[in-house]
């Protein structure tokens, strides 16, 4: 099963450039086949990550960077990806605590800091919930962006914050990660 999860990252890896290249409307692409299913689409937002929009928060976009809605199911493996970047004028701690609510229903939320968006996250195999997934973990904890996270390594929110440019406001991307090695829904 590696090699096919390998194989198919990979596939979806070289493909999404000239996939982004290849038309100017900014449509999902959607393969249906008898051996599995294919989403692509900067169709991403804060439900489709399963968390509400903070009030007043509108899309950021940046040229290398767009919101990423991506999903890929097989009979052996699944994963979905969604990511999307909004600004707010509200500071980032006022943005902090609406989305530390709201990712409570996710179980426990960590609140880790790091450089910049994205910072690592370490997993640790003597931490499994009952299905066997592997607990999120805070790695080098300083820097100015704070990333809540909840979930487990197959299944993770994390919302991500930041002082926005020039010191006003706040920028922050909202991250939903899901995977599994079986058949089922995503």
């Amino acid at each position: 099963m590696t090699r096919l999860t390998l194989a198919l990252c990979l596939t979806v890896v070289l493909t999404l450039p000239a996939l982004a290249q290849k038309s100017d409307t900014d449509k999902p692409l959607d393969v249906r086949s008898s051996i599995g299913d294919l989403h692509v689409g900067k169709d991403a937002d804060a439900q489709k990550a399963g968390l509400p929009l903070y009030p007043g928060a509108r899309p950021k976009h940046e040229d290398d960077n767009e919101p990423l809605n991506f999903a890929v199911l097989t009979e052996s493996m699944g994963l979905k990806l969604v990511v999307s970047k909004y600004e707010s004028d509200d500071a980032p701690a006022k943005v902090i605590g609406f989305y530390r609510d709201k990712l409570k229903k996710y179980g426990k939320v960590l609140e880790c800091h790091s450089q910049k968006h994205g910072g690592a996250v370490e997993v640790h195999d003597d931490n499994k919930d009952s299905k066997g997934s592997k607990e999120l973990k805070c790695d080098d904890n300083s820097g100015p962006v704070t990333e809540l996270k909840v979930g487990t390594e197959d299944n993770q929110h994390v919302v991500a914050i930041e002082p926005g440019d020039k010191g006003k406001g706040s920028s922050f991307a909202i991250v939903y990660v899901y995977s599994r090695g079986k058949q089922g829904d995503i």
